[in-house]
């Protein structure tokens, strides 16, 4: 009995510890999901003025690979590729933190309800109401305010994968059309120095 008191004593102290850094991480979730949500209606309204932003910055790394493609060994195609895999990776990257929250956000607002559950009940134990009172309103904020964090971030996550699906389309047409420009110039040189070399024989 002494050893179950003592591992119940030492998990009562653990969780008691988590309970500020969960209820600062809620918050802060809290907080993301308003500037996550905030950045989307930014985005959207540049997506209506100017298009999207990520398809423009392709496009400029793309003349810039194109430029210096005369002094690089690796073959064109290598070269699109890798500009294309970097730029979905990074896109990918901002989404993953979105989608971050969407998990985050259930398993700690759960945990912001149970541990001032615990602490509840060890108040209405020592016959203090109003501590277990105020522990039960943190417990019931912190389980709403978790799972808002999710429906937001997954709301905001489901319309950037959208977007997101329509840029990369966006982005490989110009990668191909880039290629193909190139294929054909390299084709048209080869045809006239073929006919030079004619014309001289």
């Amino acid at each position: 009995m002494e050893l179950t008191h003592l591992l119940e004593t030492i998990l009562y102290q653990i969780s008691s510890s988590l309970y500020l850094p969960v209820l600062l991480i809620v918050t802060s979730l809290a907080a993301y999901s308003v500037y996550a949500s905030g950045r989307l209606l930014q985005e959207w309204l540049d997506r209506r003025k100017a298009g999207s932003r990520t398809v423009r910055l392709f496009s400029l790394d793309l003349a810039v690979t194109l430029g210096k493609k005369n002094r690089s060994e690796a073959p064109l195609d290598v070269e699109l590729e890798l500009l294309l895999q970097t730029h979905e990776h990074r896109q990918l990257v901002k989404l993953d933190q979105i989608r971050f929250v969407i998990k985050l956000g259930p398993a700690l607002g759960l945990m912001g309800t149970l541990i001032p559950m615990g602490i509840s009940l060890a108040a209405l134990a020592q016959g203090n109401i109003p501590s277990m009172a105020s522990s039960m309103v943190t417990a019931f904020t912190a389980t709403v305010t978790g799972l808002g964090c999710s429906v937001i971030a997954y709301m905001v996550a489901l319309v950037r994968e959208q977007w997101l699906r329509a840029d990369f389309a966006a982005m490989r047409h110009q990668a191909e059309l880039a290629a193909s420009r190139v294929l054909d110039v390299q084709d048209l040189a080869i045809e006239e120095d073929g006919h030079a070399l004619s014309e001289t024989l």
